[in-house]
């Protein structure tokens, strides 16, 4: 017998069950873990006889992905650098691509969201599409281990992968730069004109490059704008070749 949680119409348009058989995810007959996976609080607390939602789930699963991605990134990459490798690994994990992850799957219309949240609009938004993705690779970790969870992740990593490593070669080094930054939670790199001599038409401008308060690299250069690409590049290079651990910016 399916042991599952009564259905109403907010626990969505597919049912547990359905999305095993659809996905041919590894839980067998009891779907209890899968329900978790797929319950946001939000519909916890509109149902008295719910007590679980995902986001201890979701816990685990951000941890398996960050292993399992890594992972994949070292061994799929042997001649990238780690600077390289760590943006690439970040780029994989974050919300957006995550997210994304749950639309190809269509997990949207399995989840279990409160009246609020889907009045909101919940079942597209990136932070609960991730955050179901997550829980959902955590529940089948939980179910069956890690080498399932990998089989699981890794078709959905493959084509992302090549699709960001595309990104990275084609991107300027503000760019790249940035999205680093954020990926990792620094926030906005800021260009600061340390200096700028000569005369009017042969200026040079000397740009440092700050986050969080620290400079990370400088750059100079004929204009404001090729100083901070050289800046940029050479905060890239310093987060690189330095290891620099700016973890509490």
């Amino acid at each position: 017998m399916v042991i599952q949680e009564p259905l109403t119409e907010r626990a969505g348009s597919e049912s547990p069950a359905q999305l095993a058989e659809r996905l041919n995810l590894p839980f067998g007959e009891d779907l209890r873990l899968l329900t978790r996976a797929l319950t946001h609080r939000s519909f916890v607390n509109e149902h008295s006889d719910v007590v679980s939602d995902n986001e201890r789930l979701e816990f685990l699963g951000d941890a398996v992905l960050d292993f399992l991605v890594g992972s994949w990134v070292y061994n799929h990459y042997p001649e990238m650098a780690e600077g390289d490798l760590t943006r690439m690994r970040s780029a994989l994990v974050r919300t957006e691509t995550l997210a994304d992850f749950s639309r190809q799957l269509s997990l949207g219309g399995a989840m279990r969201l409160g009246r609020g949240e889907l009045h909101g609009g919940g079942r597209d938004r990136d932070a609960l599409l991730c955050a179901t993705f997550e829980a959902l690779v955590g529940a089948i970790y939980q179910c069956k281990g890690l080498e399932f969870a990998r089989e699981f992740v890794m078709p959905l990593i493959g084509p992302m992968a090549e699709r960001i490593l595309a990104q990275m070669h084609t991107m300027d080094p503000k760019s790249r730069l940035q999205e680093f930054t954020q990926s990792q939670g620094w926030g906005i790199p800021r260009y600061v004109t340390a200096q700028a001599d000569g005369p009017d038409h042969a200026k040079i401008f000397e740009i440092e490059v700050h986050i969080g308060g620290k400079c990370l690299g400088k750059g100079s250069g004929p204009s404001k704008h090729i100083a901070q690409e050289l800046a940029a590049q050479d905060a890239l290079v310093n987060i690189e070749m330095l290891d620099m651990d700016i973890s509490g910016i």
